[in-house]
């Protein structure tokens, strides 16, 4: 594991140029461009007995109105909800999506079924945050997945309560915005640096001919859109989307504990430090043997004598001195200790203790 994980630094230390150079539509976005988010509320028909239980209220109260809207009067109390399923439906809708488009759906349980496999969704509206409905979606359900089983063994492969609906939805009111009308536009930059930002302003006024960018924070870029783009937009977003960046960041370690995973931006650099990192490991073994007493003992008795076994393992590593200018020379030296990954998280927050790390450290 501490090979691959030299492996995977190393690879970032050998890209790191190459990766210098991004297109500004790959660390940014623009203000207006965005998907809108809509949910809905369903059933789902046609299971195969793995649907709600009795217990899902809701399912036989949505049951009983779907029916009554029909036109078909039934008793809630004679409903058995075993085929159907209660869901949610979600989608994201593009704010360029016009009436008729499709949407592509996914459907998710929230009642106790055990599977929605086979299951066909029923005309579902889809509303936005303001409570309008933009979009209706409807269709049978593709699942990644599937559960199966009888009384004394189950069988499951992914979930199987949670599907989709490729272009299950079909928009029927879009979002009041024209993007060609904008006279003024913000670019949100992904990466929070003030040079960053400055390059990216410097680099559209160079392409615009003029003073039409400037910043206004840490991330945020705003543009004046030129006289003569103005009503015809598209040409201008395809010229300023390719601009090619050479984005810049603080130095960072990010640590994530639960799966023992490091990695360490190029920038990090290490001051001349002496490092030395060993395990104590005490085992203690408890065991009990029974005493048992010789032929023909008069007033004799077996005893039962408690045993116990102590090992302690040291390692006795040497004090390594370090000193990372780069990234591979940090590797170069953490690795030479022979620290596991999880030995390696240790080390790196006690040089961040001792002020010898000089990057920020972020433990997820």
């Amino acid at each position: 594991m501490v090979t691959a994980v030299i492996v995977i630094l190393l690879l970032l230390l050998a890209f790191a140029e190459v990766a210098q150079a991004v297109r500004l539509k790959d660390i940014s976005s623009i203000s207006g461009v965005r998907d809108n988010e809509l949910v809905g509320y369903g059933l789902v028909v046609g299971l195969s007995g793995t649907g709600d239980g009795t217990n899902s209220n809701f399912t036989v109260t949505s049951m009983r109105n779907m029916l009554d809207k029909m036109g078909v009067e039934v008793d809630a109390t004679s409903l058995r909800p075993k085929n159907v399923a209660a869901v949610m439906v979600t989608a994201k809708m593009p704010v360029s999506a016009r009436t008729g488009a499709p949407l592509d759906v996914s459907v998710s349980s929230i009642g106790d079924a055990k599977s929605l496999l086979g299951g066909l969704l029923l005309i579902t509206p889809l509303k936005g945050l303001d409570g309008k409905v933009y979009a209706v979606a409807q269709g049978p359900l593709t699942i990644g997945g599937f559960a199966a089983g009888g009384e004394a063994a189950t069988a499951q492969k992914n979930i199987a309560t949670a599907g989709r609906i490729p272009n299950g939805a079909i928009v029927e009111r879009e979002v009041p915005f024209n993007f060609n009308e904008q006279n003024h536009l913000t670019v949100n930059l992904s990466v929070r640096d003030f040079g960053t930002t400055m390059q990216v302003v410097n680099r559209i006024n160079a392409v615009l001919g003029g003073q039409f960018a400037r910043a206004r924070d840490v991330s945020t870029v705003h543009l004046d859109v030129p006289p003569k783009y103005r009503g015809n937009m598209v040409p201008l977003m395809a010229s300023l989307e390719n601009l090619t960046i050479a984005p810049d960041s603080k130095a960072r370690v990010v640590v994530d504990e639960k799966t023992g995973t490091i990695v360490l931006g190029s920038d990090v650099r290490l001051s001349r430090v002496a490092v030395a990192h060993g395990n104590l490991q005490i085992v203690i073994a408890e065991s009990a043997e029974v005493s048992q007493p010789g032929p023909f003992a008069e007033n004799a008795e077996t005893v039962v004598t408690p045993q116990t076994d102590i090992g302690v393992e040291e390692q006795n590593n040497r004090l390594m001195l370090m000193e990372g200018a780069t990234l591979q020379e940090l590797v170069d030296g953490l690795n030479a200790i022979g620290a596991a990954p999880r030995d390696l998280i240790s080390i790196i927050r006690t040089l961040k203790a001792a002020g010898a790390l000089y990057a920020e450290l972020e433990v997820i």
